[in-house]
């Protein structure tokens, strides 16, 4: 599947067309995703096998707040079922990806210990609460170059895994060509992802004041405007916009070479 090339303004045309379809069912929306943040913390905290577990079921619960896109895209209603689609439709590929990705997180971590993290990877993967905080500098201090490393494989790791949960629930790809799909395409748009980034990072820092309530609006709009971007890159139907407001991503793209 070639992924298209879309110019820089589609980054923050995405983050008008997630709250568009945000602004149809907002408080279901914010109900929607506070499950699910639940439902994942809920497994994170089981012992020993918590946070794999976790990992392997992300992409599940996520395809399901993807299909209350799909559906308010075509002018359905969202539901409270949708959270839990995920667990009828391509299942077994979505459990796949979400292994896939906590095998690229093994790998990585494993890179960085040999880069001389070891100390530090430690203490990311013991899971449990750094008391003093001079182990923590100690542990930073001694793997600069293995920090380095790990960033960058891990920026990569991220945008393999941006577009895969759509990638296999709606265009019914295999996850490891999902990840390599997703991958190319957000090497091709790195302009507008890294406004959408940029414009994020800001919403984030606004949702954190006070007491991170507006993480309750912020979260649904993620997941809408993630939806917007990876219908606005891949083929397919155009999301549904505001004829004055939010033009369609297709329209904002430029020419690929062709």
């Amino acid at each position: 599947m070639e992924a298209k090339k879309l110019t820089v303004g589609c980054g923050w045309l995405w983050i008008k067309q997630g709250i568009y379809l945000f602004k149809k069912s907002p408080v279901l929306w914010m109900t929607l995703c506070f499950i699910g943040i639940l439902g994942l913390i809920g497994i994170a905290s089981i012992p020993v096998v918590g946070d794999p577990l976790a990992t392997l079921m992300f992409p599940v619960m996520f395809s399901g707040l993807l299909w209350g896109c799909h559906a308010l895209e075509h002018d359905e209603e969202l539901e409270l079922a949708h959270l839990f689609k995920g667990f009828q439709h391509n299942t077994q590929q979505l459990v796949t990806l979400g292994g896939l990705n906590l095998i690229g997180q093994l790998m990585i971590f494993g890179v960085m210990m040999l880069a001389g993290g070891t100390a530090l990877v430690s203490l990311l993967m013991s899971g449990s609460q750094v008391e003093d905080p001079a182990v923590l500098v100690q542990a930073v201090s001694g793997a600069s170059f293995a920090i380095l490393i790990g960033m960058a494989l891990f920026s990569v790791l991220l945008l393999a895994t941006q577009f895969a949960p759509m990638l296999v629930s709606f265009d019914k790809i295999s996850p490891l060509e999902a990840l390599k799909t997703s991958l190319r395409g957000c090497w091709r748009n790195l302009a507008p992802l890294s406004v959408y980034g940029v414009m994020m990072m800001l919403f984030a820092i606004t949702a954190s004041l006070p007491m991170m309530l507006g993480w309750f609006v912020l979260l649904p709009i993620m997941v809408t405007s993630i939806y917007a971007a990876y219908r606005g890159i891949f083929p397919g139907a155009e999301i549904p916009a505001e004829a004055s407001e939010t033009p369609a991503p297709q329209a904002a793209e430029t020419n690929d070479g062709q």
